[in-house]
């Protein structure tokens, strides 16, 4: 009798859905390659990380209920951000404390949910990628995915298997970018600043591209390259991993861009 495969329920997540849906494919061919059935819920929407954050309990509550509706059924929930599987994990079951019924519902979610490469390595057992790419690399650590969630070595650890990739260590990697989700937007002055020294850092390593795990991350540090006059590609790493890093880099205008808006 042949065994089904693991079902995966894919988060996309808001920004790979608006911004950058590349990455979102990149995520199934991952996912595939590892032997995963992978599906996507149209009933899906933002993880409500946002209102979370900044103390509206209620529409976090209201939202967080959507998803756990949508990714019922699937052996596993998996997104291509440790931000936003870092607010399924950890923070819905706390949305839910006063609720017994729904907190089990939502600690039951939070089993089964993970960040994308820390699922294809830690629950699938991937130890290389199908794909090479040839140029050199650096890494930068995401706060959510390397403080909720313990994400560091798994990403490099697939980025190795590739032979004609050269990954150059950033100093202060586990250092924030500055993006921070709402403290971007509230804070600006200080996230800019924070997000200049991280475009020195990156500049420093001789990389050519820069890689990290959460698109939030990603944008930020494309616009501070940008004003920093750098000439690197910036992608999330999924998109090197699955080999679908030919088209333009992230901050940069797509060939399919509306008119006006190259």
């Amino acid at each position: 009798m042949t065994e089904r495969p693991v079902s995966v329920g894919l988060f996309v997540t808001c920004l790979v859905d608006l911004f950058r849906p590349t990455v979102g494919f990149a995520a199934v061919r991952l996912l595939e390659e590892a032997g995963c059935k992978v599906a996507v819920p149209r009933a899906q929407t933002c993880c409500g990380q946002p209102a979370y954050n900044s103390g509206d309990r209620a529409d976090a509550t209201a939202i967080a209920r959507d998803v756990i509706a949508a990714f019922r059924g699937f052996d596993y929930v998996v997104a291509p951000s440790g931000s936003c599987a870092g607010m399924v994990k950890l923070h819905y079951p706390a949305l839910f404390a006063a609720e017994p019924t729904m907190k089990a519902a939502a600690d039951e979610l939070a089993g089964r949910t993970y960040e994308l490469v820390a699922f294809l390595t830690e629950v699938m057992g991937m130890t290389r990628v199908v794909s090479d790419f040839n140029g050199a690399v650096t890494y930068h650590d995401s706060c959510s995915g390397l403080r909720e969630l313990g994400i560091k070595e798994q990403p490099r650890k697939l980025l190795a298997s590739m032979p004609s990739l050269t990954l150059k260590e950033l100093p202060g990697a586990e250092t924030c970018c500055g993006f921070g989700g709402t403290f971007a937007v509230k804070y600006g002055e200080v996230s800019s600043e924070i997000a200049r020294r991280k475009a020195k850092d990156i500049v420093a390593t001789g990389a050519d591209t820069v890689l990290a795990g959460d698109l939030g991350c990603l944008l930020n540090m494309a616009g501070s390259l940008s004003r920093e006059g750098a000439a690197l590609k910036v992608r999330h790493v999924a998109e090197v991993l699955a080999g679908m890093a030919r088209g333009p880099a992230i901050g940069e205008p797509s060939d399919d861009a509306e008119p006006g808006r190259r």
